[in-house]
């Protein structure tokens, strides 16, 4: 299969300037952009990232352009503007960014700053040779800026209103300077894209390109994001590696096929056999598990997503603690809710010093409905006491219904 057709089949390109295969018929220079607003990437940002990582693999030469110069502005959403950041704090961000990058993609990537070239522009001469090709017609008719005008409530500044002529600059001194001539990015971000197209073709009379990928949403439609208040990061101290595997891990079955096809690299073929098994028995949520152990070993590696699916099989598996290794059971100590406990307890007070209940009646409650379980096994009476065989190596999973807790014997 044609890398073209994959990416068809797997639905990433949502819109693109020509057809796919025109466009990937020859090896181009690609560039993705990315503003440094945060000081890491999150899962909102990794549909085109791994779109960039496909097009290196087929041969493509990456450009990666952190916006050092953009990112002091923002660009326009959908309510309010954008906190305009300091230099020390955008350069903290780039560097983090940088990072992430490489660890995902590959350090043989090209990163660039567009800081470097919008820092140095004359205003009057950016109007006069650029400013000239874009109509305020066109830009009052795009999404965002559309509404924030209609809108009584809300205004847009002539900062935010610019920003797609600096993006559409953008793309005209990467192709003059790198040979770049096809960009990526979101979905939303297709006009602003188009802008450069547009802006090569008169300026430098040569034809350029673009796809864009689909905003990847939760199953509610909503999309990840800072703004949104539901990022999930990259980076391992926002989210912890065993968070960003359990947030794969409970994603609905009706996402997961999906999910596999933005955010793996299986096959279009795998993916239809795992969703086929995952048919026949998708109470055991193998597709969430392989869904889950792919990504957080682009993100986080190999090692650390096998630890963090070991702790995740111990808390919510079969895997008997006393079978872990260390490093992984310091994992389920750090993530899990714990509570230090003593042989004889009730299960009842146990329950309350986990935080999983609130009362004892609230404990004796969910005891009678068979709600409860201790290592595995579950309490059948609201007179239960934790007993020594419970115990593998002085810790114990208790359970209620899929939240649980970490029990450790008082020393």
């Amino acid at each position: 299969m044609s890398l073209a057709h994959d990416l068809s089949a797997r639905g990433f390109a949502e819109h693109s300037s020509s057809p796919l295969e025109n466009i990937l018929s020859s090896k181009r220079g690609v560039y993705l952009g990315i503003d440094p607003t945060a000081d890491s990437l999150h899962v909102g940002h990794l549909v085109p990232i791994l779109l960039m990582k496909r097009l290196g693999t087929a041969g493509h030469r990456l450009v990666f352009l952190v916006g050092g110069g953009t990112g002091m502005i923002g660009d326009p959403r959908e309510v309010g503007e954008r906190s305009l950041l300091d230099t020390r704090t955008l350069e903290k961000n780039k560097r983090a960014i940088r990072s992430q990058l490489s660890k995902i993609v590959g350090k043989r990537i090209e990163l660039v700053d567009n800081a470097s070239w919008l820092l140095k522009v004359n205003l009057v001469e950016f109007l006069r040779y650029i400013g000239k090709h874009f109509t305020v017609n066109e830009l009052i008719k795009r999404d965002i800026i559309k509404r924030r005008i209609e809108d009584p409530n809300a205004s847009i500044s002539y900062t935010e209103f610019a920003y797609s002529l600096l993006q559409g600059y953008d793309y005209l001194v990467l192709n003059k300077k790198y040979g770049v001539d096809l960009q990526i990015g979101a979905s939303d971000q297709w006009t602003n894209i188009l802008s450069g197209v547009e802006l090569i073709r008169r300026k430098e009379g040569k034809e350029a390109f673009a796809i864009t990928c689909p905003l990847v949403t939760e199953a509610n439609g909503k999309k990840f994001g800072k703004s949104e208040g539901n990022a999930v990061w990259l980076d391992a101290a926002k989210t912890s590696p065993y968070q960003f595997y359990q947030f794969w891990l409970n994603q609905p079955d009706e996402m997961v096929e999906k999910y596999l096809k933005f955010f793996t690299f299986m096959s279009t073929f795998e993916i239809e056999t795992m969703m086929v098994l995952h048919g026949r028995n998708p109470g055991k949520r193998e597709a969430q598990k392989m869904l889950a152990r792919l990504v957080t070993e682009i993100v986080h590696g190999t090692e650390t997503a096998l630890a963090v699916e070991a702790a995740s099989e111990a808390v919510y598996g079969s895997t008997p603690l006393a079978e872990l290794p260390a490093a992984t059971l310091a994992t389920v100590r750090k993530e899990v809710p714990s509570a230090i406990v003593s042989v004889g307890m009730s299960v009842v007070d146990a329950l309350i010093a986990s935080e999983l209940v609130k009362s004892k009646s609230d404990a004796k409650r969910l005891i009678e409905a068979g709600s409860i379980s201790v290592a595995g096994e579950p309490v059948g009476t609201v007179d239960a006491v934790l007993t020594e065989g419970q115990f593998a190596g002085g810790v114990a999973i208790l359970r209620r219904g899929k939240q649980t807790a970490l029990l450790s014997i008082e020393k």
